[in-house]
């Protein structure tokens, strides 16, 4: 006897979907116990990262033919699922925290960041066990004369921006007393949830709420976002919510895109993609904003601060070797075609190409489009060696549905977690960009195809459309322009 499909069961894509979710979680958690990037075996990790992006990978192609209403609940609830693997052990592979909370409590105290570094005399009334320990046993922990302390570099004053210091000095005011790492973790758990329901918001206006599947459930959050705490993603949540603003070239966007690069810098790349199409005045009236906000944002510190309040950055610049060309980690792929001499000036004429481009020839109605050419460009010229610096990407690769530009943070993971295991560092890295850009490249072609097989239509309306069932059939109708909606299993 034939049975009657009870037409409140989930689908079975989404069934497909949620057990992949779950398969991720697990991974994911048995990845934040391994001893990490301070391990005896940094190199292992990587096996465990391929693991976490292999399922994520499926998880991702399963969600995409998940029914619209209810895709956006089970990308939610597994952002959620997927944020807090990031809480069950203290940072893995960073120790960039450390200097977190050390910032909040130097503040906290009435002293600016700006003005001392962590082993400054002045501020020895300050240190603890916790982030200042009797000894130096054991790995990522930093030397500077007698003492030792988990945060690097603790000779240097600090090189984060203001929103970023003013994050810090929040945390440590609302975390009780020693609750040491914790606290950071669980913000970066909160703005990485909240980046979420930004690009939930965004991306349901165009009808495809699982292209947000693509941050919430990638193994760069919880990672770097969530375990390692990087501050990164309060400036990623401030540019989603910019770019998704009604009017992302008005002063409210402006504004957004200036705090948000006044937490990491990095933001600033986007503020093209956000001009795109936009009138002199629309454009004057953004930048302005945004430079209003960065130079409101800095104007208490410089009044307080006795030192620059530009900190470390340009021995940060000097150290990562992207003034001369000589270190080995920067330029990695320029580097395999032109002297390394040339690579300098060759990134500043290609970033002009792209971003005159952007300016003159993206769409207005989707301004993340042009911030992640780039955002994207910027990362392939310059190939970083820090995994969480592509948070950014991963967001702005959400916004705009492009699942290629996801093998730049992968890039950056393999090149980093290599660090410590051995000499091929730089082969490695070079080697996981040049898989990156051939990605995009693919990526690209594919569907300037499918363009072409629209008779001609622009990529933006042939871009990958998640499948939505109606009237009982499968369609592959998916982003729409803003305002435009799809009706999902419809019902007789």
């Amino acid at each position: 006897m034939n049975r009657t499909p009870d037409r409140h069961s989930p689908p079975p894509r989404t069934l497909l979907a949620t057990a992949l979710l779950a398969a991720l979680t697990t991974v994911l958690a048995l990845t934040m116990r391994q001893k990490g990037f301070y391990g005896d075996d940094p190199g292992a990790l990587l096996w465990w990262y391929g693991a976490s992006w292999t399922v994520f990978a499926c998880a991702f192609w399963a969600v995409r033919a998940v029914p619209t209403r209810h895709a956006a609940a089970l990308v939610l609830v597994g952002g959620i699922a997927v944020a807090a693997t990031g809480l069950l052990g203290p940072p893995r592979t960073s120790t960039d925290s450390y200097r977190y909370a050390w910032d909040g409590r130097v503040q906290a105290s009435g002293t600016s960041p700006y003005d001392h570094a962590p082993d400054a005399r002045e501020l020895a009334p300050l240190r603890d066990s916790w982030l200042f320990p009797a000894t130096c046993e054991g790995r990522g922990l930093s030397r500077s004369g007698d003492l030792c302390t988990r945060i690097n570099r603790p000779s240097v004053h600090t090189i984060y921006p203001p929103v970023a210091e003013g994050w810090f000095l929040a945390v440590h005011a609302l975390s009780p007393p020693h609750a040491r790492h914790k606290p950071l973790q669980i913000g970066g758990a909160v703005l990485s949830l909240a980046t979420t329901g930004a690009l939930l918001a965004v991306l349901r206006r165009r009808g495809a709420p699982q292209w947000a599947a693509l941050w919430a459930w990638c193994p760069a959050v919880p990672i770097e976002a969530v375990n390692n705490a990087h501050v990164d993603s309060l400036g990623i949540l401030l540019t989603v919510v910019g770019l998704g603003a009604v009017n992302s070239r008005g002063a409210v966007g402006g504004a957004l895109l200036g705090a948000a690069t006044a937490a990491k810098l990095l933001p600033a790349v986007v503020i093209p993609g956000a001009l795109s199409g936009a009138r002199p005045r629309e454009a004057a009236k953004a930048v302005l904003s945004a430079a209003g906000v960065v130079a409101l944002a800095y104007l208490p510190y410089a009044l307080v601060s006795h030192s620059s309040v530009l900190g470390y950055l340009s021995g940060y610049v000097h150290e990562e070797g992207y003034e001369d060309s000589s270190s080995k980690n920067p330029y990695a792929l320029l580097r395999l075609v032109l002297p390394p001499s040339w690579a300098f000036p060759v990134v500043v004429v290609a970033m002009a190409a792209v971003v005159l481009h952007v300016l003159r020839r993206a769409d207005p109605e989707r301004p993340w489009h042009g911030a992640l050419l780039v955002t994207g460009t910027a990362f392939l010229l310059l190939t970083p060696g820090y995994p969480w610096y592509a948070l950014l990407v991963v967001a702005l690769a959400a916004l705009d549905g492009r699942w290629e530009w996801l093998g730049i943070p992968i890039a950056g993971a393999a090149h980093y977690v290599c660090g410590p295991a051995g000499p091929d560092r730089t082969a490695v890295g070079t080697t996981a960009y040049a898989l990156a850009a051939a990605a995009v490249v693919a990526g690209g072609a594919i569907r300037r195809r499918r363009a072409d097989a629209h008779g001609g239509q622009s990529a933006k309306a042939a871009e990958p459309r998640p499948r939505h069932h109606v009237h009982g059939a499968m369609s592959t109708a998916g982003p729409v322009d803003p305002g435009t909606r799809h009706d999902v299993e419809q019902r007789p």
